[in-house]
């Protein structure tokens, strides 16, 4: 049984909700999905970071919250995320019910409003309240430990940022003691740590409330005209006006069980393409950032049946890997893959040069091709001797979504053609065409995409295990050769 259950145990009782949130910034990944969804460092999904930290801290009785695009997420909860025992443990997804009233979740405070009966039904002493969108590795009983040892009504997770990124997050002001005096959300000029210039401290999106406190704060909330019901712009501003207890948890002195001491902790935001492709970027480094081998802290996701990576010489042309990460189910066939992250189910063919990309699951990189500073999402197929990420102003003409950082980022399911307009998958593109960022960027470019009149639909992967059927085009399934004359000339 886990720690949590154990007599004597502080948190025996402690309950947790997952709030999700949608991701507008991080569009076309989460145009068809819920950001904790995606997946992320070639095998797992967001999600699966916030989950492992519980429990592998001991806690076993979690609600994750949902609301947009969930269906992907439920499926992998489902697949993957499944605790049971005498301490009568459980992870369960609660999609937006409407209980409270004919709103959906108006913000992070109200989708915990609108499920008070969760805790009601539990009495839980404390309620953790934590995003599913963050990567890191956390004790979460350490936290609790600093929430009960300061008697806190609320404790917020927090950590150190540059003053120039601090604008994304809500930035605390604490005292000698660790108590919050100041709180604002996203401020256009953040404050600054005192004697460390250039740094603000960040909240995580992590708290520890007190059961009643958290009731009372949310049922007075959810009758307020002025308020937005969230936790960053309302509730937590509130409580510290008024001058209620509430304290940093400095995540900074976290260290998870089996962790190098003098490896500091790693937490990231991925609320951007950009960090997003950072994370996968850290995950591959020589010596990564954050520590995927510690037995004792496992990061637990789907158990996939699929070979081991593959590496083949082709016609005395050798395989040739360097800084990178290959998921079980890849083949690299004479090809170059340097400082990248290849999903499962991928293929690369000879001559081709993969650089500085990430490649999620079930995408097909053809001979010849040259690739560099490529964000992949699923079941992408490139025509042999395509270019991408060498030539800025070819590339921001002919693909719709590049990352402020000058990452080209390819939707779920599209086929790039080594000229011409690119084709997206047609249940994508619908989808795109409803998400008011991706929306915008289409009908900019307009004229550089077609979408595919065909029945290949983004779901299906065009990997390794296909090669097998060929590579002429057919309307029945999945290729894994997909020419030129898969694009045609429909609008979208």
């Amino acid at each position: 049984s886990s720690s949590s259950s154990a007599p004597g145990c502080r948190r025996h009782d402690v309950r947790l909700i997952v709030v999700r949130k949608s991701g507008s910034r991080s569009a076309p990944l989460t145009c068809h999905r819920a950001k904790p969804a995606v997946p992320i460092v070639g095998r797992y999904r967001i999600i699966d970071f916030v989950l492992s930290n519980f429990v592998n801290s001991g806690y076993d009785r979690i609600y994750v919250l949902t609301q947009f695009m969930a269906s992907s997420l439920i499926h992998h909860l489902n697949k993957v995320w499944h605790i049971s025992g005498p301490t009568g443990g459980f992870i369960e997804e609660v999609p937006a019910q409407m209980r409270a009233g004919q709103d959906w979740y108006r913000g992070t405070a109200d989708s915990v409003y609108q499920n008070l009966n969760l805790i009601a039904d539990n009495r839980p002493r404390d309620v953790a309240v934590f995003g599913g969108d963050h990567v890191y590795m956390m004790d979460v009983s350490r936290m609790q430990e600093r929430h009960l040892d300061t008697d806190a009504e609320l404790t917020v997770a927090a950590i150190p940022v540059p003053a120039a990124e601090a604008s994304r997050f809500g930035v605390l002001q604490v005292d000698s003691d660790g108590r919050v005096i100041g709180f604002a959300e996203k401020p256009d000029t953040p404050s600054e740590i005192p004697g460390r210039p250039g740094w603000s401290l960040a909240s995580m999106g992590n708290y520890f409330f007190k059961r009643d406190v958290l009731v009372e704060r949310l049922r007075d909330d959810s009758v307020s005209t002025t308020s937005s019901h969230d936790f960053g712009k309302d509730i937590i501003p509130a409580m510290v006006s008024e001058g209620r207890p509430v304290y940093v948890y400095d995540f900074g002195e976290n260290r998870v069980p089996g962790s190098d001491p003098s490896q500091p902790p790693y937490w990231r935001d991925v609320g951007t393409v950009d960090s997003y492709f950072d994370v996968n970027m850290d995950a591959r480094r020589q010596l990564p950032l954050m520590d995927l081998y510690n037995r004792s802290w496992p990061l637990r996701s789907a158990q996939r049946n699929y070979p081991p990576a593959r590496f083949n010489s082709v016609g005395g042309r050798a395989a040739e890997i360097e800084d990178s990460m290959v998921c079980e189910g890849s083949i690299v066939s004479g090809a170059t893959v340097r400082k990248s992250l290849l999903g499962y189910d991928c293929m690369v063919h000879r001559d081709a040069v993969v650089e500085n990309t990430v490649m999620l699951s079930g995408s097909n990189v053809g001979a010849g091709c040259r690739i560099r500073g490529v964000l992949f999402d699923k079941n992408c197929s490139v025509e042999p001797g395509t270019v991408m990420g060498f030539d800025a102003e070819a590339d921001r003409a002919r693909f719709p979504f590049i990352s402020a950082a000058g990452i080209i980022v390819v939707p779920k399911g599209t086929h790039i053609p080594r000229t011409g307009p690119i084709e997206l998958a047609g249940d994508i593109a619908t989808l795109m065409a409803q998400d008011e960022v991706a929306q915008e960027i289409l009908l900019e470019h307009a004229a550089d995409i077609v979408t595919s009149s065909r029945t290949r639909h983004s779901f299906d992967p065009v990997g390794p295990r296909f090669e097998r059927y060929g590579s002429a085009p057919s309307d029945t399934g999945p290729v894994p050769t997909l020419t030129s004359e898969r694009a045609g000339n429909e609008e979208l």
